[in-house]
């Protein structure tokens, strides 16, 4: 990876960083529009695979998924590069914030203020799952699978890597069953 290209990297890690407000989900079309259309570096497939894997593993969200884009890009240096660029305005904003939040969080103004980013927020995140059903919910197997998980994690209390693992599990058995049914159908069609 070339100075130039880790710069970039860098610069476009610090925009979604810099963008992303409300958490994990809010991040997404922010992503989306960095990654994808802009530079054309990633498919929302690949987000998306990059965004579930980030949920399982402990730490940011949006450090562990930006961590993943920039692997892609730029391999190990590209990781490190992507992640740094992620966290550095978020450091920055939340130095400034905290020095000034003690002062003024008791202005109702100030109150306001928070119950209007909540309300944008819930907008954002409600986005975010309009374009991950998009692109995850594409046929009746994974119809069905997202049933289950909203129906087991509404009357469940169970981890969500409980959810994630058997969603994967159960990812894979339809990956073998379908290709296996496949080549049976094939090699029927093939003795006709």
């Amino acid at each position: 990876m070339t100075l130039k290209e880790g710069f970039e990297l860098y610069t476009a890690a610090a925009k979604v960083g810099a963008f992303t407000f409300g958490g994990g989900y809010a991040m997404l079309p922010i992503i989306q529009r960095e990654m994808v259309e802009s530079k054309g570096w990633n498919t929302e497939e690949e987000i998306t695979d990059y965004y579930a894997l980030a949920q399982c593993l402990p730490g940011i969200i949006m450090v562990n998924t930006m961590a993943f884009l920039g692997e892609k890009k730029g391999g190990r240096l590209g990781s490190l590069v992507a992640a740094l660029g992620a966290i550095t305005p978020s450091v920055i904003i939340i130095i400034i914030i905290a020095s000034l939040l003690t002062r003024f969080a008791d202005i109702p103004a100030m109150q306001h203020a928070f119950m209007g980013i909540r309300v944008c927020v819930t907008v954002l995140i409600f986005n975010s799952i309009l374009k991950l059903w998009k692109v995850s919910v594409v046929d009746i197997p994974t119809t069905l699978l997202f049933a289950a998980v909203a129906l087991g994690s509404f009357f469940l209390d169970l981890s969500p890597i409980v959810y994630v693992v058997a969603a994967a599990l159960i990812g894979i058995a339809i990956h073998v069953f379908g290709k296996g049914k496949a080549s049976k159908d094939h090699g029927e069609e093939g003795e006709k």
